[in-house]
């Protein structure tokens, strides 16, 4: 029996939300022949064909002539999701299809529609990593998890931004199928069948806060492009041209980090580059970033994404070997 799967779009949504989950289902149904449990995918807005962030028209049902059937109701993210979670015509055709379908997700910020729908109310959720604070603020009922790539609860379920949107695709896929073959469209996408850590694992630079001063930014320049070399306070002050006490109280009002848990995250991100790309081994990976040996990389891997080194260039082989 096929499953049903809505993807809820609106002005202003982004093109990789949608395109994301339904190149996963479709890899799914092609996978899988002519079985007959595959996936049905179609696409929804309120009056029908609708604009995503950059111009585009995307072709689509007109969301109020949708009825019972739906087995899954995915709404996406987008920079018009403030809208979107303020049109009363879509929250009511949102709750209205998703009263009888098996499960609801959303992807990046369309958390917020289903928040405003009311069908977030007690469940844990996640939705990107900016508006993380913002969702818990306006949705007090909403058990935000902010460095999680994708949240199930019950029928509910909720990524973080953007491409997120194919993990938790996947995820889905691996529940109503199996592992093999979630394991399957992964490798045939390019993508991991499951990310090791959070939301804290992308670039600590796009992270922080932004820095207007020429010398910190000179400093966060030069530890990015060195990361292995001896990051004193001492060394990070004399680049930037303060002294070091200025420098250490100065720092972490501009970055958002003391100075060396910023070191420490941008070496695991430049350990983690280094897993992904080579087989060189866990000591030689930690002197090359500074970390000097294997159980410093492995103590700062967990406590930045919550997973050891070796287990996160396990399940980078294990989506992308041949």
């Amino acid at each position: 029996m096929e499953r049903e799967v809505l993807v809820v779009g609106y002005a202003g949504a982004t093109m990789t939300d949608i395109a994301g989950p339904v190149d996963v289902f479709a890899g799914a149904n092609m996978a899988r022949g002519d079985e007959g449990d595959g996936y049905r995918l179609r696409l929804a807005a309120v009056g029908g064909g609708f604009e995503v962030s950059g111009g585009l028209r995307m072709e689509a049902e007109d969301l109020r002539d949708v009825s019972g059937g739906v087995d899954t109701v995915l709404v996406v993210g987008g920079f018009g999701f403030t809208g979107a979670a303020r049109d009363t015509e879509l929250l009511h055709h949102v709750r209205r299809v998703a009263d009888s379908a098996r499960r609801v997700a959303s992807v990046c910020t369309g958390a917020f529609v289903l928040a405003e729908a009311g069908l977030l109310d007690g469940a844990r959720a996640t939705t990107h990593w900016a508006y993380c604070d913002r969702l818990a603020e306006e949705h007090p009922s909403v058990r935000v998890v902010p460095d999680a790539i994708f949240v199930q609860d019950g029928r509910v379920a909720t990524s973080a931004g953007v491409t997120a949107g194919i993990d938790l695709a996947l995820a889905l896929v691996e529940r109503d199928h199996d592992a093999a073959l979630a394991r399957l469209v992964a490798r045939w996408m390019v993508v991991f069948l499951q990310r090791s850590g959070g939301q804290s694992q992308f670039s600590v630079r796009s992270r922080v806060q932004p820095v207007r001063e020429p010398g910190l930014r000179a400093v966060l320049d030069a530890i990015a492009d060195d990361p292995a070399s001896g990051w004193t306070v001492e060394e990070m002050a004399r680049r930037a041209a303060m002294s070091p006490r200025h420098f250490a109280r100065v720092f972490p009002r501009r970055v958002g980090l003391p100075p060396a848990r910023y070191v420490e995250q941008v070496r695991v991100e430049a350990a983690a580059g280094l897993l992904e790309s080579g087989d060189e081994g866990l000591d030689v990976v930690a002197r090359r970033t500074g970390f000097g040996s294997a159980e410093t990389l492995r103590r700062a891997f967990l406590r930045v994404l919550g997973v050891t080194p070796g287990g996160y260039r396990h399940r980078f082989r294990t989506t992308g070997a041949a």
